[in-house]
């Protein structure tokens, strides 16, 4: 497998590319990362996590490092949105907040 890019991506689109190489030879490491996208990943489809994280990327102008985590962790209240700002020494106006809430609540599935 080659690398391609080295830039941030939502969880179920890095399984959507692992998996196409899942009939062929794998790492070891590749096969783990198999094993923990499966388990983890929040949002099953691969076309509306993109989505959701161009929404909030071009919403909000933030990094792709913080949609990313956005998509990934789904938070459901102002709270865990902050909690993923402060991680990230990032910031955000309420009213941003609120509306983050809002787009992970229309992409939940």
């Amino acid at each position: 497998m080659k690398v391609v890019s080295g830039k941030p991506i939502p969880m179920a689109v890095a399984r959507k590319i692992l998996e196409k190489y899942r009939d062929k030879e794998l790492l070891y490491e590749q096969k783990l990362a198999i094993e923990h996208l499966t388990k983890f990943t929040k949002m099953q489809d691969d076309k509306k996590a993109l989505e959701m994280f161009n929404e909030i990327k071009e919403t909000f102008k933030v990094p792709d490092e913080i949609a990313v985590q956005i998509v990934d962790l789904m938070p459901e209240t102002t709270d865990d949105v902050r909690a993923i700002l402060a991680m990230l020494k990032f910031s955000l106006k309420e009213e941003e907040i609120k509306k983050i809430v809002e787009i992970v609540k229309k992409y939940k599935e």
